[in-house]
């Protein structure tokens, strides 16, 4: 036998079995359903330390809000505030990719833990909302049982909610919602980061990629990285995450994010590669559209009473250009189906024009909805 022929097949014989031994036992095995607890990574509650740094106590308290509480799920513990009277309205917040939990925290953000083998999309948050509805003492189902308010990716998330349940809500507001970006915007070396491309390994891409959220002078805000900030423009990152609390930044909160919650980057980039963010497919707003004109005609169904969206964008928004929005929202939705409005600002309108956010909200809430021939008017 030639001796460059026998070297080959010895060399090559080695790993083929390694290879056959390995898929032989694995056959042999029985099979075990990965325990529950280890399917789900666990927040860090404590005081983080990041680039050694240490927080004296969390810029974000697990008792920002009252009403706090967590509870546990098969998906681990979320972390919830809850509040108000409760013969009052029942109203939904969910919050952004980048920001601080205000009413329901989603999975990897704060102080709630993160499934670890599953993408981060519609169906997961979905199934995140309904855990959450069930963890109240008060009744949140039923027909036209609650608001819904989106902020961003939370936006898109309510729109991907509405479009399935349409019948169990009052009314749907959306602020600078995620969903719509145009993938124009995004970089080359973004959309390579943002891949799920097999060539790069993902521990490769995770250490730029948190890189590019550490909040710092002219970067992009980590609600929706990859866009600078105008000089005009109140950077998102230095707004106050509330009046009472004028010292703590949305930047604070996001860096005191990177060190308490081991999930929050790679979480975050799952996101990204689904449609909650970016404008990848109109499906879901297509499926919502088709919920909504049910909604406008002789036999309506119940649920989103006159068939309406709210939409609240920015004048001088970057992150989610605001004449972008309106225009994709109408060409998806229907022209006659959003109620526009648009607040001088930027993305950080929902924190920095939260009174003007609410007062617009509420007014469509109240709005006296009348029906005249097949449609709702005002």
């Amino acid at each position: 036998m030639d001796f460059r022929l026998a070297l080959v097949i010895t060399v090559l014989s080695a790993p083929l079995s390694v290879f056959l031994y390995r898929q032989i036992r694995s056959s042999l095995e029985d099979i075990q359903h990965t325990p529950e607890e280890r399917t789900f990574t666990p927040a860090r509650t404590g005081p983080a330390a990041q680039e050694g740094r240490i927080f004296s106590k969390p810029v974000y308290p697990i008792d920002a809000f009252p009403g706090s509480g967590q509870f546990k799920t098969i998906y681990g513990t979320i972390h919830v505030f809850e509040w108000g009277p409760e013969d009052a309205e029942k109203v939904l917040l969910m919050h952004g990719l980048g920001t601080p939990c205000i009413a329901l925290g989603d999975m990897k953000r704060g102080y709630s833990d993160a499934p670890n083998d599953l993408v981060f999309d519609a169906r997961l948050y979905t199934t995140q909302v309904l855990l959450v509805l069930s963890s109240s003492p008060l009744s949140w189902t039923g027909t036209s049982a609650f608001h819904i308010i989106g902020f961003s990716l939370g936006g898109s998330i309510a729109v991907a909610f509405a479009a399935y349940h349409a019948t169990m809500l009052r009314s749907i507001t959306l602020v600078c919602p995620g969903g719509l970006i145009r993938t124009s915007h995004t970089k080359p070396l973004d959309r390579v980061l943002y891949s799920s491309a097999r060539a790069i390994l993902e521990w490769l891409r995770l250490k730029p990629f948190r890189d590019s959220l550490e909040p710092r002078n002219g970067a992009a805000c980590a609600d929706v990285p990859g866009e600078k900030e105008g000089e005009d423009d109140l950077a998102f990152d230095d707004v106050s995450i509330a009046e009472d609390r004028p010292q703590v930044t949305i930047g604070e909160v996001i860096r005191w994010q990177l060190g308490a919650n081991a999930s929050f980057v790679w979480s975050y980039l799952s996101i990204l590669r689904s449609a909650l963010v970016y404008r990848r497919h109109d499906r879901t707003w297509r499926v919502l559209a088709d919920e909504l004109a049910r909604r406008r005609a002789v036999d309506a169904l119940p649920g989103l009473t006159g068939g309406m969206v709210c939409l609240i964008v920015a004048e001088s928004g970057i992150i989610v250009v605001g004449d972008e929005c309106a225009s994709d929202a109408a060409e998806t939705l229907g022209t006659e189906t959003v109620e526009t409005h648009i607040l001088s600002g930027g993305h950080e309108i929902a924190i920095s024009r939260s009174r003007d956010v609410n007062s617009i909200a509420m007014g469509f809430w109240n709005r006296p909805w009348q029906k005249y021939d097949d449609r709702y008017r005002i």
